[in-house]
């Protein structure tokens, strides 16, 4: 079932800016689809020529690239409301791929149409610029964790991260939890550590107990003690652009 722009409800959280009426349908004559897969999904695969772009509506998923041997380096993890797939569209072919973490719904959005905002409503087309660039920053964050931070702090930091990401989509509960679908695969992808490492780093904070992390789901016990060890006190996320 297709859903239109003027009935989405992701749009009305806190993590997004609001759109005028105006904004908002020409945003839905763009859409040309709603598209639900399974976990484990490519959306897009690196080196694919025609990938079209997205709003994540719902789920998680990643951006990734791969070795020709096989080995992998996460890039960035997509949350509700994340724009995919601009970076593919301005080459020939994409140079990464997307992959789902869960179920997810996206708003499919051909990439000829979208160059039309460049034409015809340039505030959106600034709006899908500036969302490129902020990507970059959360890749540009993360690189700063896999050259700066030891494995304990790189954990920690991936979960503050996130855990912020989630808390602007209403996706934190009463009590500090929230959905985690990352395996200990997916964090020494994105983190640059071996599994081995990976899987001791996160059984020592267990233990001194900072978080807990059962099957798809994380709980954070003692924010402040991550923050200082870390060494990440980010300001809260103001509200961004949603396509």
């Amino acid at each position: 079932m297709r859903v239109r722009c003027q009935e989405c409800g992701l749009r009305r959280q806190p993590a997004f800016k609001p759109k005028t009426e105006a904004e908002i349908a020409f945003l839905d004559t763009l859409k040309r689809d709603h598209l639900t897969v399974s976990a484990g999904t490519s959306l897009i695969h690196q080196g694919q020529e025609d990938a079209d772009l997205y709003t994540l509506f719902s789920g998680w998923a990643f951006r990734y690239k791969t070795l020709p041997d096989g080995r992998r380096q996460i890039l960035h993890f997509l949350l509700p409301g994340d724009f995919i797939g601009l970076q593919a569209s301005m080459f020939g072919a994409s140079l990464y791929g997307v992959e789902t973490l869960t179920e997810a719904e996206f708003c499919v959005f051909p990439r000829q149409r979208v160059w039309s905002l460049f034409e015809r409503v340039p505030q959106l087309a600034f709006e899908v610029s500036w969302l490129g660039a902020h990507e970059e920053s959360l890749v540009d964050e993360n690189l700063v964790s896999v050259g700066l931070r030891n494995a304990a702090e790189r954990v920690a930091a991936l979960i503050l991260t996130l855990h912020k990401r989630c808390r602007t989509l209403g996706l934190v509960a009463n009590d500090d939890s929230f959905a985690f679908p990352l395996n200990q695969s997916h964090i020494a992808d994105a983190l640059g550590l071996s599994l081995v490492h990976t899987n001791k780093t996160i059984a020592r904070l267990r233990r001194l107990g900072l978080f807990t992390f059962t099957t798809g789901r994380m709980q954070i016990i003692n924010p402040r003690v991550l923050e200082r060890l870390a060494q990440y006190y980010d300001d809260e996320l103001a509200p961004r652009p949603i396509i």
